[in-house]
């Protein structure tokens, strides 16, 4: 799990050294690996907006460009890369500057033409080009149209940033959220974790209720399906924030629209889903289990045979989804797209498991629901997807929500005897003290007795089940290091040798006696 540090403090004011934090997690159960600043040193490579391009008057492959930096004249740069236009904005090496390739940027005659700098592409930048537009792989990169001329790219792409590579066990589903980690984050330097601003104004003008039906067919696959719709949106590239927020955890920015699908999946953990509510056949949703010999041709361009075993998303007609694993080309989102159906569901953990298996398909949704994903952040993951969707989009969020939530959740409550996690710890705490651990993580507290504590699990700590559990947390938001070393205590008297390990010892003795070599 990469986790970027600027990222969580949008939502806990942390001011602590990114390895000092690295060092901290490590200290409560959430392994860093690595920690490593997301870009190279970009001094000299600036933000130009590309005013015109005309052919090189004595090269058929290269473009002669005239690009401002936001301060002093144009430069004229001629340019070899076959996506340069006008109406970009670019990052510019000026002269003088050295890439992190090892190239030194100097004033250039190419082709009898005076050259004043470079548009770079992200390969010389030192960026990772798997994480860059398909169009931007092969040429010039291209920067968000929101960016500052004269700005530096190092600022604009946010690359002064440190990004935590965290090896999660098996029961931390949870952590596979930015926003989780930072609550944990705020548990170890004391701090509260930000609320989410969820706040949005919804169109009078569509019910959502209207404009989409939901039926689950099997809820022991689906426990949950929250529907949102957003209308009149515009599709294009996202803004910079978002991008940068993406690549730092190595996903690729696609368009506005699908970003902040993947954005509010590494935020929040809940993995979400858009369709183009136009192909979306009778207007509906039905949660159920393959038919004999269906296909669906799913987002990678692969055509998937399923079988009984695999949930569908379909509509009225056919698939258009292998439920928490991928969406299919026949709904998904177009250029042209302006009305947006949001799918935040909750879907068996142990199904999507074997069907992603099945298949030999894993996605970043997959891994999240064959770990287990908190059912009850269903509704606020579409909300939020829904607000920045309408605000990046320029559209409108229908009214209102379509919720069918037949498997509803129940809190789990856990008696937590306060002598017991003393005596398990060899410490002196008191009670108030373990609450205020326990609450840090969102673990609520009602006292029932002198001694004892019944704890409220949250429905995001999917891994906390028992007593012993508990007192796992509390030993390791108290520091593992603060608990004393003891010596495990024991007779450990003389044992004699069964016959059959005399014999066996006698036979050895004889053989090797004999020349022979045990192996």
């Amino acid at each position: 799990m990469l986790v970027s540090y600027q990222w969580l403090k949008d939502y806990v004011d942390i001011d602590m050294d990114p390895q000092e934090l690295a060092d901290k997690l490590t200290m409560v159960g959430l392994e860093v690996s690595s920690v490593t600043r997301l870009g190279p040193n970009m001094e000299g490579v600036l933000v130009g907006y590309v005013e015109h391009v005309d052919p090189h008057p004595n090269s058929d492959r290269l473009s002669l460009c005239r690009v401002d930096i936001g301060k002093g004249e144009p430069l004229n740069i001629v340019c070899g890369a076959p996506n340069v236009a006008a109406g970009q904005k670019v990052p510019v090496a000026m002269i003088g500057t050295c890439l992190p390739n090892g190239q030194k940027i100097e004033k250039a005659v190419i082709r009898k033409v005076e050259s004043h700098g470079m548009i770079c592409s992200g390969d010389e930048m030192g960026l990772d080009g798997a994480l860059l537009p398909k169009d931007q792989q092969e040429g010039i990169m291209v920067l968000p149209e929101d960016s500052v001329v004269g700005d530096s790219v190092e600022k604009t792409l946010n690359l002064d940033d440190t990004v935590f590579e965290i090896d999660l066990t098996p029961n931390r589903a949870d952590c596979m959220s930015i926003r989780n980690i930072a609550r944990e984050v705020g548990a170890i330097a004391g701090l509260k974790l930000k609320p989410l601003d969820l706040d949005f104004e919804e169109s009078t003008d569509a019910l959502t209720k209207d404009m989409i039906s939901v039926e689950i067919k099997d809820p022991d696959l689906c426990g949950r399906y929250v529907a949102r719709v957003v209308t009149g949106v515009t599709i294009g590239p996202s803004p910079a924030w978002l991008q940068n927020r993406l690549r730092a955890v190595g996903v690729r920015p696609i368009s506005n629209i699908v970003d902040v699908t993947n954005f509010v999946m590494m935020e929040m953990g809940q993995p979400l889903h858009a369709f183009d509510y136009r192909f979306l056949e009778e207007k509906t949703i039905v949660v159920r289990r393959a038919g004999e010999g269906e296909k669906i041709i799913t987002l990678d361009g692969q055509e998937r045979q399923l079988d009984e075993n695999t949930l569908v998303i379909a509509d009225g007609k056919r698939p258009v989804a292998i439920a928490g694993i991928m969406g299919g080309e026949n709904s998904e989102i177009m250029e042209d797209t302006t009305t947006v159906l949001i799918e935040s569901a909750n879907f068996n953990m142990v199904n999507i498991r074997r069907s992603s298996k099945r298949l030999g398909l894993r996605s970043e949704s997959s891994m999240r629901f064959e770990k287990g994903v908190n059912i009850e952040g269903a509704r606020e993951a579409a909300d939020r997807a829904a607000k920045l969707m309408a605000y990046l989009g320029g559209g409108r969020v229908a009214s209102g929500v379509v919720d069918n939530y037949p498997r509803k959740w129940t809190p789990v409550k856990i008696e937590l005897n306060v002598q017991k996690v003393n005596n398990l710890l060899d410490l002196n705490l008191s009670k108030e003290k373990i609450v205020d651990l326990l609450e840090s993580i969102d673990l609520k507290s009602d006292s029932i007795g002198q001694d004892a504590l019944l704890v409220t699990v949250p429905p995001f700590r999917l891994d906390i089940e028992r007593e012993i559990d508990l007192v796992e947390e509390v030993a390791r938001l108290y520091g593992y290091e603060k608990i004393p070393l003891t010596i495990p205590e024991g007779d450990v008297g003389q044992q004699k040798m069964t016959w059959e390990q005399v014999l066996e010892r006698k036979c050895k003795e004889i053989l090797t006696g004999c020349g022979l070599t045990e192996v």
